[in-house]
């Protein structure tokens, strides 16, 4: 029987904290991507290395409605 996981924190928190390095939503904080333009990097395919990485992680993230997960990360950070 498979135990049950517990998402990596720091996967969830680099995806609150960097932000989209170039394009149409360059400086845009990667949890604040809007779906369809996840959905478009999805169609044509995420970039190579951790950023592609991170942003079909976050497609997943959005698609299954998992973006609670995010929220506490978010307001911690906001707290300092």
């Amino acid at each position: 029987m498979l135990e049950p996981t517990q998402p990596n924190s720091e996967i969830l928190l680099d995806l609150v904290r960097l932000k989209m390095p170039f394009g149409k939503y360059k400086g845009t904080t990667l949890c604040d991507l809007p779906i369809s333009y996840l959905e478009w990097l999805y169609k044509e395919g995420f970039p190579t290395g951790k950023l592609g990485i991170q942003l079909n992680t976050l497609y997943e993230i959005k698609l299954n409605g998992l973006t609670y997960l995010l929220e506490p990360i978010k307001k911690q950070l906001k707290q300092g």
